[in-house]
């Protein structure tokens, strides 16, 4: 959808999308329902035709689970990461999964992060 170069607009519209998902995300789960998915859309003004949303939607639940996560939804618009930006990411899980569980509660995320 979004390849290449990304203007500022666009990078400030998935930006604002992925705290908007995480806003009407009720129960927490990281999954957005079809409905929530497209007032989602539409705050941002971004409104597309039924015939492509449900276009749009058959792309975006890769899983068939009627929900769509941001995880899916930004693999959608930019693709995979190339093996650079994965060995990156990588490196910094390991070093966040302190125990070696396999998962990094937000606590232990808090302790090492920053965002000011």
């Amino acid at each position: 959808l979004l390849r290449g170069t990304l203007s500022k607009r666009a990078v400030r519209v998935m930006t604002g999308l992925g705290k908007y998902f995480r806003q009407v995300d009720k129960n927490g789960n990281g999954f957005l329902s079809q409905a929530a998915f497209k007032e989602a859309l539409k705050a941002f003004h971004l409104e597309v035709p039924e015939e492509d949303f449900e276009s749009l939607w058959l792309i975006l639940d890769e899983n068939k689970s009627n929900e769509v996560d941001y995880g899916e939804f930004t693999r959608a618009v930019f693709g995979e990461m190339n093996e650079y930006r994965k060995a990156f990411v990588r490196k910094a899980y390991m070093k966040l999964d302190f125990n070696k569980t396999g998962s990094v509660p937000m606590v232990d995320i808090r302790k090492c992060y920053c965002a000011r």
